[in-house]
This record gives C-alpha cells, sequence and structure tokens, in this order.
C-alpha cells in the first residue's frame, strides 16, 4: 500500500468563481437574491458573494452549508436510513457539531474525476431553491 496518494484534482480559485457564476445565473432566472459560498475540499472559503437584496442573516448559513457538504462529501440536508422515512438523522449531527453540520438543503459536494474537490452553500431562499441553485453551481465543471 503507497504511503502517499498523488495527482488528485483541486478546485482553483477559477474554478470557484466558475461554481458562484453558474449558481449566481440560476439565482437570478429564479429571481431569487441569495448568498453562496464555495469552499475546498476542506472546507475552506475559496470565493463568497451576497448579491443584492439577499438576506444577510443567511450568510453564515451558506458558509456552514458549503463546510458541511464537504466535510460530509454529501448534500446537505435530512439524512435518511432503512425504512426511517422522514427522519432528520443529521440533526443529531448539527446537535454534536453546531458548526459544521446542519440538516437544511443548500450544501452540495463539487465532485471531479469521481473526487470531492469542495462544496457550494447557498442560502436565503426556500430549501428547494437553494439546493436547484447549488446544484446548479456544482454542475458547472461538469459542463465545463
Amino acid at each position: 500500500m503507497p504511503l502517499v496518494t498523488r495527482n488528485h484534482p483541486k478546485l482553483t480559485l477559477e474554478g470557484a468563481r466558475a461554481v458562484l457564476g453558474a449558481a449566481q445565473r440560476r439565482a437570478g432566472e429564479l429571481r431569487c437574491p441569495v448568498n453562496i459560498a464555495v469552499v475546498d475540499e476542506g472546507a475552506h472559503l475559496l470565493a463568497f458573494e451576497r448579491m443584492d437584496g439577499a438576506k444577510p442573516s443567511s450568510i453564515a448559513i451558506a458558509l456552514v452549508k458549503a463546510q458541511a457538504a464537504a466535510m460530509r462529501r454529501a448534500a446537505t440536508g435530512p439524512a435518511m436510513t432503512g425504512d426511517q422515512i422522514n427522519v432528520p438523522l443529521t440533526l443529531g449531527l448539527a446537535a454534536a457539531s453546531p458548526s459544521g453540520q446542519t440538516p437544511i438543503r443548500g450544501g452540495v459536494p463539487i465532485i471531479v474525476d469521481s473526487e470531492v474537490v469542495g462544496a457550494i452553500g447557498v442560502s436565503a431562499g426556500t430549501e428547494e431553491q437553494d439546493a436547484d441553485i447549488a446544484a446548479c453551481g456544482a454542475a458547472a465543471l461538469e459542463q465545463a
């Protein structure tokens, strides 16, 4: 087994800007001003924008959504297991680690070559709008 792995894709600032731009375009289509945070695979902020009219109170929420998606390597939102439908297991994670988890949708990992290279978090719309906008942003690198 190797001691070091090599050649992992990394999200660059230019890539983060592409993700941010795609999310902004989708938010514009929905006429939904939002806060958008893009983080790297370690959940460190790379790019942020608060669109005109977005709620300032949602700034921190957008960042937590992005960080949680990057750390969990999965979209934010209620977690389900087996026959437990609509049981938000992520609430336990949020209570155990309030600064790094959220059961609220709107955080999506950014995946390149089957590896998480970062994540996007969106906040200030409805959960459905936030998740839609974040998914469009995360898909930007696949389309580039």
